[in-house]
C-alpha cells in the first residue's frame, strides 16, 4: 500500500504504522466526503439562483435575454447591475481574506459551516453558466472533469514520486491566471479567454495531484500528535483545496467544451 510505504518511510512501524494507516484512510474519506457536499451544495445553489433570476414569463420580465426567455429583476440585479462584480469576486475575497484568519479561531465544526456557507456564495458566482450554456453541455463537462479529478488525486495518492516542488510553481500560475482574467474582464479578448482556459485546466490538474500528496503528508506528519481538533480541521481545509480545484478545472473546460445558449 503506497500510504504504507509512505509511513514507513518517515520511521513508524508495527501496530502503530497500521493505527496510522486506517486514521489516513477515515481522514481521505472524510476529506473527499466534505469536499463531495461542498461541490453538491455550490451546483445545486447554482441551478437554484438561475432559475429565480430567469422566467419564460413576459409580466415577470426586466430584461429580454432570448426567445421568450428573460431576467426577472433579481436576475437583472445581479448579473447586469454593479452588484455583479462584488458577486464575481466575492469568492476570492473569502479566500484570501476571510477563510485563513477564521480557521484559527472556530472550531472544526465552525470551520466545516464557513466551508459550505463558501460553497453557496460560489454557487452564486457560477450560476450565470445556467444561463449561459445548455444543461447537456454543463452536466457532459461535469462528468469529464469528475473523471478526469478521479484520475489526478489517485495519482497524487498513489505516487511514490514526490511532486510538492510542483507547489510554488503552480501558485505562481495561479497568480498569473487571475491577474489575467481580471484584465480580461475589461479588453474581452477571445484570444486571451482561450489561453487562460487551456493553461487554467493545465494548473488545476496539477493543484489535483499536488494537493492530494500534501494532505496526504500533512496527515502522516501529524498524525503522530493526535492532535483531534487539529487533524479535523485539516480534513476541512483539505477539501477546501480540491474543492476549489475542482471547481475551477470545472470552469475551465467548460470555456473550452461547453456550448452556448
Amino acid at each position: 500500500m503506497a500510504e504504507y510505504n509512505t509511513i514507513r518511510a518517515a520511521g513508524v512501524s508495527g501496530a502503530r504504522a497500521a493505527q496510522i494507516d486506517e486514521g489516513l484512510r477515515a481522514h481521505m474519506n472524510k476529506v473527499y466526503g466534505t469536499m463531495s457536499v461542498g461541490t453538491l451544495i455550490t451546483f445545486a445553489a447554482a441551478w437554484a439562483i438561475a432559475g429565480l433570476a430567469t422566467t419564460t414569463d413576459p409580466a415577470q420580465a426586466a430584461v429580454q435575454i432570448g426567445a421568450d426567455r428573460y431576467l426577472t429583476a433579481l436576475g437583472q440585479a445581479i448579473y447586469m447591475s454593479p452588484l455583479k462584480w462584488v458577486i464575481m469576486l466575492a469568492p476570492l475575497a473569502f479566500i484570501f481574506l476571510g477563510f485563513g484568519a477564521a480557521v484559527n479561531r472556530l472550531s472544526a465544526a465552525g470551520v466545516q459551516t464557513m466551508f459550505y456557507g463558501f460553497a453557496v456564495l460560489m454557487g452564486l458566482s457560477i450560476s450565470s453558466i445556467f444561463i449561459t450554456f445548455t444543461g447537456y453541455s454543463i452536466a457532459q463537462v461535469f462528468l469529464v472533469t469528475s473523471i478526469a479529478f478521479a484520475g489526478l488525486s489517485l495519482y497524487g495518492y498513489t505516487t511514490k514520486k514526490d511532486i510538492s516542488g510542483w507547489g510554488s510553481f503552480l501558485i505562481m500560475g495561479v497568480i498569473g491566471l487571475i491577474a489575467a482574467s481580471l484584465i480580461n474582464i475589461f479588453l474581452g479578448s477571445p484570444a486571451i479567454a482561450f489561453a487562460v482556459s487551456i493553461l487554467g485546466v493545465l494548473i488545476f490538474a496539477g493543484l489535483t495531484a499536488y494537493d492530494t500528496q500534501r494532505i496526504k503528508s500533512e496527515y502522516i506528519e501529524h498524525a503522530a500528535h493526535s492532535d483531534q481538533e487539529w487533524l479535523a480541521k485539516a480534513a476541512i481545509m483539505g477539501a477546501l483545496s480540491l474543492y476549489l480545484d475542482f471547481i475551477n478545472m470545472f470552469m475551465m473546460l467548460l470555456q473550452l467544451l461547453g456550448n452556448r445558449e
